[in-house]
């Protein structure tokens, strides 16, 4: 592949076990071609000390802490002093998540459960002054409430699936809006739609390796270096130059943080 831009992936899963046997090799490959920041963001209780050990072991992915509702059950005040730790102890935990509300899973944690570690979570945000990685599925309603309970932590809606409108009021908030493989198939209308509407400077670009790969390698392991399609996406839906896309999205997570990649 052409390393023609400079991707920031700002979620991915290398700490996956679908990793295991070829994880040096793949993210070898991923810097070779272009990839110069990953957010490696942790979801189980498992993936978080695999994400700090990820940040220590390689000086272009850096981590996201939290816990995922579809394991909401697992956060506890043991979790809370441990992502407390690695915060205060790693300069490269850049942001608390992935954190939110999941409905789409019958065999997810009960709503109110997942409702409370969302709220705890965000107010962990709050206190140690670090944005957020949101997961909501089927969950848009309860997502924008308890976002909008604490107006002063910003972050990304990951994955974006909601409406236009709901795009908006995560951008009034502050939010930006994550955009992934899903932007270039076939029937991705919502999406589209959504891109078309948010301004440039609110929009990033993330994988969430190892899923979601986009065409023309839907279907296959996802991974960064794939970025490129979702920046030449949305260049095409903006009507303007993927140098322009890649160099924003770029900015806008730079802003996001704080401080320079």
């Amino acid at each position: 592949m052409e390393n023609k831009y400079v991707i920031f992936d700002t979620h991915a899963h290398y700490d996956s076990d679908v990793f295991d046997e070829d994880r040096i090799e793949v993210l070898k490959e991923i810097q070779k071609n272009g990839v110069t920041f990953v957010l490696n963001c942790a979801s189980d209780y498992a993936s978080i000390e695999k994400t700090n050990k990820l940040t220590k072991e390689y000086d272009f992915i850096y981590g996201a802490l939290g816990i995922h509702p579809s394991d909401a059950n697992d956060f506890n005040d043991k979790v809370k002093s441990e992502i407390i730790k690695y915060v205060k102890s790693n300069k490269k935990i850049l942001a608390i998540g992935e954190i939110g509300l999941d409905y789409y899973w019958e065999e997810n944690p009960l709503r109110e459960v997942q409702q409370d570690v969302f709220r705890s979570q965000m107010n962990l945000a709050k206190k140690l002054n670090l944005p957020v990685v949101i997961h909501d599925r089927d969950a848009h309603a309860d997502t924008l409430e308890i976002m909008k309970e604490f107006p002063t932590v910003k972050g990304i809606v990951h994955c974006f699936s909601g409406s236009v409108e709901f795009s908006r009021e995560c951008v009034k908030l502050g939010y930006y809006i994550g955009v992934t493989g899903v932007v270039t198939f076939k029937n991705a209308k919502k999406i589209v739609d959504v891109v078309k509407d948010v301004p440039l400077d609110r929009l990033l670009v993330e994988t969430d390796s190892p899923y979601m790969a986009p065409v023309p390698n839907r279907g296959k392991r996802n991974k960064s270096d794939y970025i490129s399609q979702i920046i030449e996406q949305i260049a095409q839906i903006k009507q303007i130059s993927s140098k322009e896309v890649n160099m924003a999205v770029n900015g806008n997570f730079e802003r996001l943080i704080g401080r320079k990649i």
